[in-house]
């Protein structure tokens, strides 16, 4: 008889192992290499990581509907007016985006995947919806693509990059 899992963990593994990469690449960066950039009409690290970790923040508070009070503060990390981060807040924010999200993989089941759900804008109440699948895969591809931003980064400046 063929089982089937009962949540949704087991459809997202190599998503932990790629947050492991993204930590991994971060932890040791200095203040210094934290501001570099590209080009200078491009985020520099620091920017980058702030948005990666802001975008988990709010898709999970405000739309996923989990974690907790630190998560809406976490997605304001990379609005204009927030400081920079040091390497080791970068690395927390992370663990804490990514503890959310694996505990509610942990949680849901197939069937949650089709759930639909909403979010408001809260300036022009504009309400957008969403399957809970469809908001899974866009953090996933978001965190890919702007890990892929900063890998090309941390290899232009010699630093060592995200080790796929």
């Amino acid at each position: 008889m063929i089982e089937h899992p009962s949540t949704l963990a087991p459809f997202y593994q190599g998503w932990d192992v790629y947050q492991q990469h993204l930590v991994k690449a971060i932890a040791p960066l200095t203040s210094e290499q934290l501001a570099l950039r590209v080009a200078p009409h491009l985020r520099d690290i620091d920017t980058l990581m702030r948005h990666i970790i802001g975008a988990r923040a709010r898709w999970s508070y405000y739309v996923l509907q989990i974690g907790d009070e630190r998560l809406r503060t976490i997605g304001e990390w990379d609005r204009p007016t927030q400081p920079v981060r040091s390497a080791a807040e970068l690395v927390s924010g992370l663990e804490i985006t990514w503890q959310m999200l694996q505990n509610a993989l942990e949680r849901w089941t197939p069937a949650d995947l089709q759930e639909i759900l909403r979010d408001v804008d809260e300036d022009t109440q504009d309400e957008e919806t969403f399957t809970r699948q469809w908001v899974i895969w866009h953090l996933i591809e978001h965190d890919i693509h702007h890990g892929g931003e900063l890998s090309f980064a941390l290899g232009v400046h010699q630093i060592p990059a995200i080790d796929l």
